[in-house]
Order: C-alpha cells, then sequence, then structure tokens
C-alpha cells in the first residue's frame, strides 16, 4: 500500500513539474538571473527525488534494497529535468532552456540523494512502522 500510494505521488507531480514547466506562466524573475527562481528549481526537483526515493524504497524489498539504484533514479531524474529544459526551448516560443535552471534542477536532486543515503537507516525504520501500519 505505501509503494502504491508514493507512486501515485511521484507520477502526480512528476506530471505537474511537466506541465508547469512548458506553459506559459507570468513573468517570475526580474532580471537575467534570478536567484529565487532558482531556489524554486532547486526545491521542485529536490521534492521530486524524495517522492521517487521513497517510492523506490516502500517498492523495494530489504533484500534487494541497493543504494546504487538511489544513484540511477538521481540520474534518471536529472536527465528528465534536462529534457524538461531542452523542450521548453524547442516546443514554445515564450521559454528558454537555462543551463542555471538545469543546474540548480541536479543540485536538488543530489541534495535529496544525500538526505535519503544520510538518513537511510531511519527510513528503513519507519517504512517497517508505516507497513505494520497499514
Amino acid at each position: 500500500m505505501g509503494a502504491r500510494l508514493f507512486l501515485i505521488i511521484a507520477v502526480l507531480y512528476t506530471l505537474l513539474i511537466s506541465y508547469l514547466s512548458l506553459v506559459q506562466l507570468g513573468k517570475i524573475s526580474l532580471g537575467e538571473f534570478n536567484p529565487t527562481d532558482k531556489m524554486m528549481h532547486l526545491g521542485a526537483y529536490f521534492v521530486l527525488g524524495l517522492v521517487w526515493f521513497f517510492y523506490y524504497l516502500f517498492k523495494t524489498t530489504e533484500e534487494v534494497l541497493r543504494i546504487r539504484n538511489f544513484f540511477n533514479i538521481s540520474i534518471i531524474i536529472i536527465l528528465f529535468g534536462m529534457l524538461i529544459e531542452v523542450l521548453q526551448g524547442a516546443l514554445t516560443d515564450y521559454r528558454e532552456a537555462d543551463w542555471a535552471d538545469m543546474l540548480a534542477n541536479s543540485i536538488g536532486v543530489l541534495l535529496a540523494l544525500g538526505l535519503c543515503l544520510g538518513i537511510l537507516k531511519f527510513l528503513k525504520r519507519l517504512k517497517l512502522k508505516i507497513n505494520s501500519f497499514l
């Protein structure tokens, strides 16, 4: 049950990021570089990393849980962020691909990875408690 819930959350959040990245929004930045915009990118991809890591953690049994797979998930999410940036430049005339956005997205994912790996033992205990509750 926990894995299914995190999968639904992860897929819906991924779709939300895709949608918000490709539709025309009001102007947010006040210049060429807006730290607030970059923090939004970092935060959005930090959460994206967390929900996919939680899905993997809850889907996988302890015997096959591999730290390497957390890195693989990170690479996939980072590539997804790069693809979204490229699509912004290719499919829209109101957005453009931005290397700084790609960097902020990647840093967000890597921060989520670091957090999850840093508290992995705690997350495993939490998983047991949640699964026993469900």
